[in-house]
């Protein structure tokens, strides 16, 4: 009796095994795959950190075939050969029991594989179509999705046949005609080579309508309560998950407290369709034109129906605090007056930047002591020697504008080549000695289309090379003294000028003076005017130096 019991536990221990052994390993799942084509299976048993084992039969004896690899645990067929059909096993090894998981690969040679799942499909109504190819879609690399019907192409028009960009493909309203092997092709490049993965389905169209409906999800509202004011207007939005397609079957509408809202003055419902990522949504809005005390703290339901089933979504209106009210206005209305008072602010330092930067510098000036830097002249000022002897805009704004504004008005001790050297001096020691004795070079260039004394200043007289033979070269080099540039009467062709004014153009800019200025109205002559002048005086020294008589 004893010996009885103890076979009758062992053995029903060893059934347990083989149905856990059973379990572990399954039936074979089939993959109908081309010839040519690239074709990626996964393990679904394989775990994060466990090892994968690929083979051809039952413990792993058999190397996998030419053309096969494995990577990242999953086989890639690089491309599909005739003789890569038959069975693969993937078996997972960790510290607990192994487990086993055997597939087949079914190799044909034409370019649309046979068909591995079959859908119906019913007539007048919208199909979807997916492209169940998620071992290539995870590789997220740069794809075509195209679908053929039967091998020949199907042409997508946005209205009876859409295709989005994952390759879902949808059919507005299916006929009879549509029956038939729809193949999703995935042209994909791995590895610098050029691929192609397809897959298969079969559609069969039936007549009728659909035996089974999919199960509705109410996504909103889910008991929401909304905050509202009385005798004011507010909405309400139902939101529910129906399927794959859109079904004339399905219906929303609101119930309030018992009765339909279409019954009630003042309400207004509405719904439809929505797709999303291939899926479809039913969304209905409940417009009330006028809250009344009436709608506050009573079930407010959205219901969605089809001949399967029915759910509801509940939503409840609740007055708004009127404390909270007021302080959610107020404080508004400081961010708006902090962010109106921060727009005035850097308004007002765009306009008015330059006063605020001369009046700053002129408060450290008058509270701060100077030490004194050596410097004699507050600039050196270089124009063409042919413009000096003219009488055009350049030697006019150089011996005369200059001059007035700077050394009469402000103060500033200016040398000006023509103006302030003596004849028979030697003119590189002239220049090399006053631009060591000045805080700025001012550069005065004129527009190639008026003058051309800059361009004569550079190659007349040998003077070409000023840079190197005058000490220029160090001024611009070094920015010692600091550099300023003013361009004359239009635009300047840098271009015929030495790379180290060009260097100076694009790191700092120029300043520009038109005497075009006076063919403009008083006001706004007055304006361009006193704009460059101060600009020029934010770039020249803070404390103007004494004026010297001769140069030592």
């Amino acid at each position: 009796m004893a010996a009885g019991g103890w076979i009758c536990f062992l053995t029903g221990l060893l059934s347990l095994a083989l149905a856990e052994d059973h379990n572990h390993q399954g039936e074979a799942d089939t993959y109908h795959v081309s010839a040519g084509h690239l074709f990626l299976l996964s393990c679904p048993i394989a775990g994060a950190h466990s090892e994968i084992k690929w083979s051809r039969r039952d413990g792993g004896d058999e190397s996998l075939p030419a053309g096969v690899e494995v990577r990242n645990g999953s086989l890639w067929f690089l491309p599909v050969q005739m003789t890569h059909s038959g069975s693969y096993i993937c078996e997972k090894r960790n510290k607990t029991k192994p487990s086993k998981r055997r597939f087949r690969v079914s190799v044909s040679g034409s370019n649309c594989p046979d068909p591995s799942e079959e859908i119906l499909a019913t007539k007048e109504t919208g199909e979807f179509l997916q492209c169940k190819q998620k071992e290539i879609f995870r590789l997220n690399l740069p794809r075509k999705i195209r679908w053929t019907k039967d091998c020949q192409q199907v042409q997508p028009d946005g209205e009876s046949i859409s295709l989005n960009t994952n390759g879902l493909m949808r059919l507005a309203e299916v006929s009879e005609a549509d029956a038939g092997k729809y193949t999703c092709h995935i042209d994909v490049t791995v590895d610098g080579r050029n691929y192609t993965a397809a897959r298969s389905v079969q559609m069969t169209v039936k007549n009728g309508t659909p035996d089974l409906f999919p199960e509705i999800h109410v996504v909103r509202p889910k008991n929401e309560v909304v905050i509202v004011e009385v005798g004011k207007r507010a909405e309400l939005h139902c939101k529910a998950y129906t399927g794959f397609s859109e079904d004339e079957e399905i219906a929303m509408y609101w119930i309030i407290n018992g009765t339909y809202a279409s019954d009630i003055s003042g309400l207004a419902e509405s719904w439809k369709f929505v797709h999303e990522r291939g899926k479809v949504f039913g969304q209905s809005t409940l417009s009330i034109a006028t809250v009344r005390n009436e709608f506050l703290n009573i079930p407010i339901n959205c219901h969605i129906s089809s001949p399967a089933e029915e759910k509801v979504g509940e939503a409840r209106l609740q007055e708004a605090d009127p404390t909270e009210h007021n302080t959610f206005y107020m404080i508004v209305s400081l961010w708006l007056l902090a962010l109106f008072t921060i727009l005035i602010l850097t308004a007002f330092f765009l306009i008015c930047k330059v006063n605020l930067f001369l009046a700053y510098r002129a408060l450290k000036t008058l509270f701060s002591k100077q030490v004194p830097d050596g410097k004699l002249y507050d600039a050196y000022v270089s124009v063409g020697q042919s413009a000096m002897l003219g009488l055009d805009g350049v030697a006019c704004f150089t011996l005369r504008l200059l001059p007035e504004e700077l050394e009469q008005k402000h103060g500033y001790s200016l040398f000006i080549r023509g103006r302030d050297d003596r004849p028979g001096e030697a003119v590189h020691d002239v220049i090399s000695a006053a631009v060591r004795q000045c805080r700025r070079l001012l550069i005065v260039l004129s527009s190639a289309g008026k003058s051309k004394e800059t361009v004569q200043f550079w190659e007349n007289h040998n003077l070409l090379t000023y840079e190197q033979k005058v000490g220029l070269h160090d001024a611009l080099m070094r920015n010692d003294p600091k550099v300023i540039l003013v361009e004359v009467d239009g635009p300047v062709d840098y271009s015929q000028l030495p790379e180290s004014l060009r260097y100076i153009k694009r790191t700092q800019g120029a300043l520009e003076w038109k005497n075009s200025f006076a063919e403009t109205n008083k006001l706004t002559q007055m304006y361009l005017k006193r704009n460059f002048w101060k600009s020029l005086r934010c770039n020249m020294p803070a404390v103007p130096a004494r004026r010297p008589q001769s140069i030592a």
